[in-house]
């Protein structure tokens, strides 16, 4: 019993302290409030300072759908292939999405691959054929520290040069440029739910006209990507076929035109000479097999084409980004209000913790 009566008096004794210290620091910060009021002036002027100073920010939004490889497809379509494969043709059209995997698509389109392609890729500012690195570096203003230095006083990035014949010196400045633009504050790539392959891609800069064409460039070249690689089996099939029915197309017109030239020679020709006929059974022979082998090929050639049609686009737009872009910058009002309630605590912890120094230090 002594004990609790103990430890109930030492919690009351605890709790009148803090009482008795919390008034003693609100007297404290009561004399002090001509210090506190100019702090947080200063703070809340600081504040609107930023704001003005304050480079706005603009955002370009694309989404996309990215075609989804079904594998086998539809029913025509799977007894399409089955039929191309009973001829001994293969015409792909059956893999899984490798690298276009709405997982995957993320990191490919902040590959230094696509970025530089999207980089060094034409475009016309003000009637001015450029690239969009020469405009970043404009809206940059790096070749006024450029300038200055003899390594990179010449750099440029001109449409329609070759980065294969790039100097170190280029090759270092386009890294530095992907470093830069894939940052998370400068690009994000998301994927809404993962249920749904419906991506969108957000680009923020300083220059409006940046962020747009970034923005579109980096999905057109994702694209063009794309129908390079994935659909290269199917397209190099498409041209193999494509060059055999126009072989065979033209072994026939031959062979039709053999036909009529060996009639016209054995024309009103006495039965009884059955040898003189023979070249014209041959050249029937020969359109009879041509027709044949024509026939096989063109219906190879179509199902070819199918499975090439069927495996690009791999994205389909469905939101691009308009002119004028979503702008973000510092409100005034807001930058006031933050600045001068930021300043007056700042204020006040100063203000007590030198308080309690002064103590401990006596």
């Amino acid at each position: 019993m002594i004990s609790e009566n103990n430890q109930i008096d030492t919690d009351e004794i605890s709790l009148k302290e803090l009482v008795l210290k919390i008034k003693e620091w609100t007297t404290f910060l009561k004399s002090k409030w001509k210090i506190i009021l100019l702090v947080s002036f200063i703070g809340a002027t600081i504040g609107v300072v930023y704001a003005f100073l304050d480079k706005p920010i603009y955002k370009a939004v694309l989404t996309f759908a990215m075609e989804e490889d079904k594998g086998g497809g539809g029913g025509g379509l799977s007894g399409a292939l089955g039929l191309a494969s009973s001829f001994g043709i293969d015409l792909g059209g059956a893999g899984g999405g490798g690298a276009f995997t709405a997982s995957n698509l993320t990191e490919l389109m902040k590959s230094r691959l696509l970025v530089e392609k999207v980089l060094l890729e034409p475009i016309n500012i003000n009637g001015k054929n450029t690239t969009l690195a020469e405009y970043y570096i404009q809206i940059n203003k790096l070749r006024e520290d450029w300038d200055k230095k003899p390594n990179l006083k010449n750099i440029q990035f001109l449409p329609g040069s070759n980065p294969a014949y790039y100097t170190r010196q280029q090759d270092s400045i386009l890294k530095q440029f992907h470093k830069s633009l894939t940052d998370k504050e400068n690009l994000n790539i998301m994927q809404k739910d993962k249920k749904v392959t419906i991506l969108s891609i957000e680009v923020t800069s300083e220059d409006e006209l940046f962020s747009k064409l970034f923005c579109e460039n980096l999905a057109k070249e994702t694209s063009d990507f794309y129908i390079e690689t994935k659909s290269k089996k199917a397209k190099i099939n498409v041209d193999v076929l494509q060059k055999q029915a126009d072989s065979v197309r033209g072994e026939l017109n031959g062979a039709i035109n053999g036909v009529a030239l060996e009639a016209d020679n054995v024309y009103n020709l006495n039965p009884a000479l059955n040898i003189r006929a023979a070249p014209s059974k041959k050249r029937q022979v020969d359109v009879q097999a041509n027709t044949a082998i024509l026939t096989n090929i063109v219906v190879q050639l179509e199902l070819a084409k199918i499975t090439l049609r069927k495996e690009t686009p791999l994205i389909q737009l469905i939101d691009k980004p308009i002119l004028p872009l979503e702008k973000e910058k510092a409100g005034k009002l807001k930058s006031l209000i933050l600045g001068g309630v930021l300043g007056g605590f700042l204020c006040v912890f100063y203000l007590i913790f030198g308080m309690i120094f002064k103590k401990l230090m006596n």
